[in-house]
């Protein structure tokens, strides 16, 4: 399983790739998943300011993005 730094490095460089702004202070939450389910990270930027917020939610056993979004306001 992947660490939260490790999974905060990802999502950053997911941002990079899609030109995203990815602004402190930063939301990490792990959420453990019930079988099947998979443990996730979900990784939120610019959360207690308005606009510019990008979203991931991130595999903790692989590292694979499973989600991502922003709203650049």
């Amino acid at each position: 399983m992947i660490d939260e730094q490790a999974a905060l490095d990802i999502a950053k460089a997911r941002a990079a790739e899609n030109g995203w702004a990815f602004l402190e202070p930063f939301s990490i939450l792990l959420r453990r998943g019930w079988w099947p389910k998979v443990n996730r990270y979900e990784i939120g930027s610019c959360t207690n300011r308005f606009g510019a917020k990008a979203r991931f939610v991130i595999d903790a056993d692989t590292g694979a993005v499973l989600e991502q979004g922003y709203i650049p306001l």
